[in-house]
């Protein structure tokens, strides 16, 4: 992708440091109860992270990653941020974290592979020959 907008981070660096900054101190947190007492967390997002690097949308975070020289950095914070989320997974705090790592391309669900054949025809004749039975 090459467009005429000037880039908002010149460098992988300079962006890496910036994310950098939000994991290392996350501007938000929330309170949970563990193990009976009350606890300071952080809250990662990538809506937050998007927010605190200075872009206007997602879609323009995403745009980095499309750019040769930043897509390793915006995977990589991707990847952090899904640790992030498996964590909670861990802690049992999950919920909200399935949601957003379904967002990420997680999935949940299973797929089985049928092989062969069975036209409508063959069906019929199957349930047919269990009915006089």
């Amino acid at each position: 992708m090459t467009s005429g907008r000037l880039l908002k981070y010149k460098t992988p660096e300079a962006l890496q440091k910036k994310i950098d900054e939000y994991f290392d101190n996350p501007p938000n947190t929330r309170k949970i109860v563990k193990d009976g007492a009350v606890v300071e967390v952080p809250v990662y997002t990538i809506s937050g992270l998007v927010l605190f690097l200075g872009f206007c949308d997602r879609a323009s975070f995403f745009d980095y990653g499309h750019r040769e020289l930043f897509s390793s950095t915006i995977k990589a914070a991707r990847t952090r941020m899904a640790l992030e989320y498996e964590k909670f997974l861990q802690s049992g705090l999950g919920s909200g974290a399935i949601f957003a790592l379904k967002n990420f391309g997680w999935s949940d669900k299973q797929e089985i592979e049928h092989s062969g054949s069975m036209t409508l025809v063959d069906a019929i004749k199957k349930a047919n020959i269990k009915e006089k039975k």
